[in-house]
């Protein structure tokens, strides 16, 4: 199955092989912005120069994206698991969201794009909550594109302290269990207000979601490609863009 709906764009490719039609836009679209590391590895660099290409890719897709009218576009930046990773590292990656919206909230600004953030903030050092939280203000009135970063985010802690709340209200005698349904499940969710994911794209040939928006993805179609993020380009979204427009989503109906 997965085979089918892997990109057949070889690593590295600038080619597209499908044009977007007018219409029949995905309204949300996701990212797993995965293989920057080993982007760095076949060019004998750090890891850390693979995540600062990787910045790059960012605004190259959030532009396109803007151009295509699409409407939220939530990128997978940090999740929960990758404190694990070397200290160094982690500290590289919590720099980048300061430089990025130094660099592009601007033109972010210019192109009415809004920032937001779905994730845990506790944990997160200072500067990068301070670098996010300005950027979520200054944009806060635009009307356009939604950016939406998956930062310090975990599906599982996600859902696990949705269901905590729902508990808690229950206990309260906010509501009975029996009321219970998807929507106040939902509503406790970090994503509260934004659409299911119509599209989720992930780089670099894994084929997993990697505890990604898990409840939200349900129903979302699947495209997978070998092109390591920074090198994936307007071509290779437009690309997936077109593979989604040619698929029929049926909702588990007919």
């Amino acid at each position: 199955m997965f085979e089918r709906i892997r990109s057949r764009l070889g690593r590295g490719s600038q080619q597209t092989g499908a044009a977007v039609a007018e219409g029949n836009i995905p309204r949300h679209v996701a990212i797993i912005m995965d293989g920057n590391g080993r982007w760095a590895k076949t060019r004998g660099l750090p890891r850390v120069a693979g995540h600062h290409s990787g910045m790059k890719t960012v605004k190259r897709i959030t532009m396109a994206a803007s151009e295509l009218g699409v409407e939220y576009l939530t990128l997978y930046a940090f999740s929960t698991e990758n404190w694990k990773r070397p200290k160094a590292e982690v500290e590289f990656l919590m720099k980048l969201p300061q430089e990025f919206l130094a660099i592009e909230l601007d033109e972010l600004i210019e192109n009415n794009v809004q920032v937001r953030m779905m994730g845990y903030k506790e944990d997160l050092p200072d500067y990068t909550l301070d670098a996010v939280e300005q950027a979520v203000r200054r944009t806060a009135g635009n009307t356009g594109l939604v950016l939406n970063f998956a930062l310090n985010y975990g599906s599982r802690k996600e859902m696990t302290d949705a269901v905590r709340m729902l508990c808690e209200d229950a206990a309260a005698g906010l509501i009975r269990p029996e009321e219970i349904t998807e929507k106040h499940f939902e509503a406790r969710l970090l994503s509260n207000g934004i659409p299911d994911p119509d599209l989720l794209i992930r780089t670099s040939g894994e084929l997993r979601i990697s505890n990604f928006m898990m409840w939200q993805l349900a129903y979302s179609e699947l495209w997978f490609t070998d092109v390591y993020w920074p090198e994936f380009t307007e071509a290779h979204f437009h690309e997936a863009i077109g593979e989604y427009q040619r698929r029929t989503r049926r909702y588990g109906g007919l």
